[in-house]
């Protein structure tokens, strides 16, 4: 089928990044691994949805796809509650510079 060439043109494509930015250290090897293991998971998916489908039934769910889109959803919400927890963090962060530089100058001043 022609969305199963350009899902797995796709994943070659996120999987010569991922090796990128590890060879670059723009992500971590923990992060790297992380990510090839599940683009990994949705290749074999994409080659043999058959299989997906008996694994979808396993879990109760009639379709593979249906499996698919709700543990895309699911990691979708893992995921944004990670950027929300960082972000929070990082806040925070500039919040407790910005009164340091603050205080700082007010003594220096």
């Amino acid at each position: 089928m022609l969305i199963q060439i350009v899902i797995i043109i796709f994943i070659c494509f996120v999987l010569a990044k991922l090796f990128f930015k590890l060879k670059d250290k723009e992500i971590s090897s923990r992060e790297a691994l992380s990510w090839s293991i599940f683009w990994i998971i949705v290749f074999a998916a994409a080659l043999w949805p058959k299989n997906l489908d008996r694994l979808a039934q396993f879990f109760g769910v009639y379709r593979g796809v249906d499996l698919a889109i709700y543990l895309s959803i699911i990691i979708l919400f893992y995921l944004v509650f990670r950027i929300l927890t960082k972000l929070t963090k990082i806040e925070r962060n500039i919040i407790k510079i910005v009164r340091e530089i603050s205080l700082k100058e007010k003594k220096d001043g």
